[in-house]
């Protein structure tokens, strides 16, 4: 007898081997209930499933919620009202992505809009709201325009080296005030660049003399020029970057090497003409109407070029110098002023570019009338 035999009458049934296409016997029922045991499945066919108890019993059951994304409704973002500011503000374009024939690759994409634009600037959004985008420097800045213009009237008339400290501070605050101005910050290069043509045009005036000041100044200019451009042109910035800084760069430099005007200028020009844009300054700074505050600014000038010039050889022809002095400052005034600039550019460019745009008319007035 064999084993399988011999191991069939101890536990009183045969054993068979197992064969896999021998069809399911029916199974004993235990309580009402019949076991069903799951076959082996054939090569290609579904397994069978399972019953609602051996479900229960074999499978992880997950008690939370899903989330089917498939039978879910799809968020729509609420409208927003635009704002009355906004208004006027044209819509970006924005093009769906294209199929191969060049139509849109779908339908689901809305129009464009404007609400999460961040590129307006506060002088754009000034406009739309129907507010000026200029903004004065106000009596502090006109403050600090006026201790300056006062230090380099009593400087000029102590000597030409004493006239040279605050010629230099003007200088530098006007080169950083420039680019600031434009919007470029920082611009360690560009203010060093033209700080330097500004130093370099006050050391050829010492060099050469007031006879030899127009050669000076605009031989300065010249060089600093072409040493921009040389700059510009080894950038590898795009080419609108290039322009922008380049224009900016000579401008700032123009600016700086301008105001040595007051190092060429006679003292005497230069006491009355700075006293005169001090007054101006000051005047202009008041809380007037614009006309009304320009024509008191304008007096103060003419007032303070009489004062100051009988002080020296002008006498009352400094009224003359005075209220060319003022224009130019009201000039510089209002380029501070353009374009909502910040409380930095009022601190640099509004206190710097009333004195050095006044340069040019303390040096050509003055040799005039003297």
């Amino acid at each position: 007898m064999s084993d399988q035999q011999r191991y069939g009458q101890q536990y009183g049934e045969s054993y068979e081997g197992y064969d896999p296409y021998q069809q399911p016997q029916q199974q004993p029922q235990y309580g009402g209930q019949q076991a069903q045991p799951q076959p082996p499945a054939w090569p290609g066919q579904q397994q069978p499933a399972y019953d609602d108890g051996q479900a229960q019993q074999y499978t992880q059951q997950w008690q939370g919620q899903t989330w089917e994304t498939q039978m879910q409704a799809p968020v729509t973002a609420a409208p927003v009202a635009p704002s009355p500011a906004m208004a006027e503000v044209p819509e970006t374009p924005y093009l769906p992505p294209q199929g191969a024939g060049g139509d849109a690759a779908g339908a689901g994409y809305g129009p464009a809009t404007v609400a999460g634009n961040t590129r307006v600037t506060d002088a754009q959004r000034a406009r739309l709201e129907g507010r000026s985008p200029i903004i004065e420097p106000g009596m502090q800045p006109a403050a600090l325009t006026a201790l300056l213009g006062l230090l380099l009237s009593g400087t000029a008339a102590v000597g030409t080296y004493a006239l040279v400290v605050p010629l230099v501070i003007l200088q530098a605050v006007t080169a950083a005030g420039w680019f600031r101005l434009n919007g470029m910050w920082p611009a360690r290069q560009g203010i060093a660049l033209a700080f330097a043509g500004a130093v370099t045009a006050d050391v050829a005036l010492l060099a050469a003399g007031r006879e030899n000041a127009p050669t000076a100044i605009v031989g300065t200019l010249g060089v600093w020029v072409v040493l921009t451009l040389f700059l510009q042109l080894r950038s590898h910035a795009d080419p609108d970057t290039r322009m922008s800084g380049l224009m900016a760069t000579i401008a700032s430099a123009a600016l700086a090497i301008i105001a040595a005007g007051h190092l060429a200028a006679e003292p005497d020009a230069v006491s009355v003409g700075a006293a005169a844009v001090a007054a101006a300054v000051l005047a202009r700074a008041l809380p007037l109407p614009t006309a009304a505050s320009v024509v008191v600014a304008l007096l103060a000038a003419a007032g303070a070029g009489i004062a100051v010039g009988g002080m020296t050889d002008l006498g009352s022809k400094g009224a003359l110098l005075g209220v060319a002095a003022g224009v130019c400052a009201l000039v510089g005034h209002r380029v501070a002023s353009y374009d909502y600039p910040s409380r930095f550019v009022h601190f640099t460019a509004g206190v710097a570019l009333p004195l050095a745009a006044a340069a040019p008319a303390v040096y050509l007035v003055g040799r005039a009338l003297a």
